[in-house]
């Protein structure tokens, strides 16, 4: 069978030149001339001619040199064209190819300018601001940064005590001449935005459709504080964590794998194209799309992102710092740990797929969902000080899952109005069943204690 490093050919045409380009511009390979698709010789008549006229016409149109071989099985002949991998950018007339799973893609826009700084390995975030200074760092983020990765042992503990700058250059941040790299200031940057619009993180609660959002977030930080942001976000306005006991602990895991979710979210700011736009979550009652610009790297495809794969990331010194933090994993595992934390609670294991010039990841909310078509009301249990309207006992259960839950949320998850859930959770804390800890925003409820039970 055909693969990422082989390609059969029943009989040779110039055109094939540019699959040897595309080869010779991912990870090498070999082209056989005499096989059908399905792997059987059928041997051809020219093989000797070609093994001379192919070296020659590879070297005069992209000058590199290929190894030609004639084989034989059951007295068919038929020829092996070994192409080595390049560590330059190689064109047929003109025209970048390059080498993808079993397919031969021209690149073209962004897919080759990433290909042309890959080669020369540079990726964006290794670029300078010139008219950046250290005044632009923050230095709590930093040090945010230090404390995480001593914590992971991919620091000495000796960082703690080295100058912002030492730990800059020290990360490859700063270039010779002193200066800043959009890496340091997306990463630690006091105002990100000022330097990168697209640095931000946006979150939105929708009902039915597109158009139905129902509140927003957008989050904005240097990007090493970001994942923790969002987390904490999720947690408070968005995802459910039903309580359950271990033995006689009380805990509260949210409804998705939690370390997984965290793990899509860094690799969604990792993988980033800084040059597109903001990175979006959007949160559904069934499921959760999380997009971000930029596609796969021409060695990657939906297929296998989930297996075992050298990592690519788009942001080399970005994703340096996330992993030095403990954040990711350097060795292309991350999707494999997401796939087997879903498993492992026996959830339905995100897809991922390229669209609308990013990636895709979408996730099933089979908890929220769950817990959705039940009949919360019947889960309260005796009232000692007053009786509670069906919709009052609806609304306590909420709570008790999600002390954080807002009446936003509260009205989409019961389907009345948000009026109806003000008014009754008004009706509640006057009469002492709950009160409010905290401002409006990030506060919580609290259940007096006679309707804890």
């Amino acid at each position: 069978m055909e693969s990422q490093i082989e390609e059969y050919k029943e009989q040779w045409h110039d055109e094939y030149l540019k699959w040897i380009c595309g080869f010779a511009n991912a990870q090498g390979g070999s082209i056989y001339i005499g096989i059908d698709d399905n792997g059987i010789v059928k041997g051809i008549a020219n093989a000797r001619k070609l093994m001379e006229d192919i070296p020659n016409k590879v070297r005069d149109t992209m000058g590199i040199i290929v190894n030609v071989n004639l084989l034989n099985k059951n007295g068919l002949e038929y020829i092996q064209i070994v192409v080595p991998d390049s560590s330059m950018p190689i064109t047929y007339r003109g025209k970048y190819y390059f080498r993808s799973g079993s397919t031969l893609q021209e690149l073209g826009g962004v897919a080759l300018t990433d290909f042309l700084m890959r080669q020369t390995h540079i990726t964006w975030d290794m670029h300078v601001e010139p008219n950046a200074t250290l005044d632009d760092i923050d230095t709590e983020a930093v040090n945010y940064f230090v404390n995480f990765a001593i914590d992971s042992k991919r620091l000495d503990e000796s960082a703690k005590h080295e100058s912002v700058d030492n730990i800059l250059r020290k990360l490859k941040l700063v270039n010779k001449q002193g200066q800043l790299t959009f890496a340091a200031l997306m990463l630690f940057g006091k105002d990100i935005e000022n330097f990168c619009l697209s640095a931000s993180f946006r979150i939105g609660r929708f009902g039915a459709t597109q158009a139905d959002l129902i509140f927003d977030d957008n989050i904005v930080c240097p990007l090493i504080k970001m994942p923790e942001r969002i987390m904490q976000t999720l947690r408070s306005r968005y995802l459910i964590a039903p309580v359950k006991y271990e033995g006689m602990r009380r805990v509260e895991p949210l409804e998705i794998p939690e370390d997984a979710l965290r793990e899509m979210i860094c690799n969604s700011i990792v993988h980033k194209d800084y040059r597109g736009t903001f990175i979006q979550m959007r949160v559904w009652d069934d499921h959760i799309d999380l997009w971000n610009s930029g596609v796969f790297p021409p060695e990657i495809t939906s297929e296998n992102l989930m297996t075992t794969h050298e990592s690519h990331p788009r942001n080399e010194l970005i994703a340096k710092v996330f992993y030095l933090a403990g954040f990711i994993e350097s060795w292309g595992r991350g999707y494999e740990k997401i796939k087997s934390a879903f498993a492992k609670e026996n959830l339905q294991i995100p897809t991922f797929e390229q669209v609308r010039g990013g990636v895709l990841a979408t996730i099933q909310r089979e908890r929220f969902v769950e817990l959705r078509n039940q009949n919360v009301g019947d889960n309260v249990g005796d009232v000692s000080e007053m009786e509670l309207t069906e919709r009052q006992k609806n609304i306590l259960n909420l709570i008790k899952d999600n002390p954080y839950i807002s009446a936003t949320q509260m009205s989409v998850m019961l389907s009345v109005i948000k009026r109806t859930i003000e008014r009754e959770l008004a009706v509640m804390k006057k009469n002492g069943i709950i009160y409010r800890e905290g401002n409006a925003r990030t506060g919580r409820w609290v259940i007096n204690p006679p309707y804890k039970n």
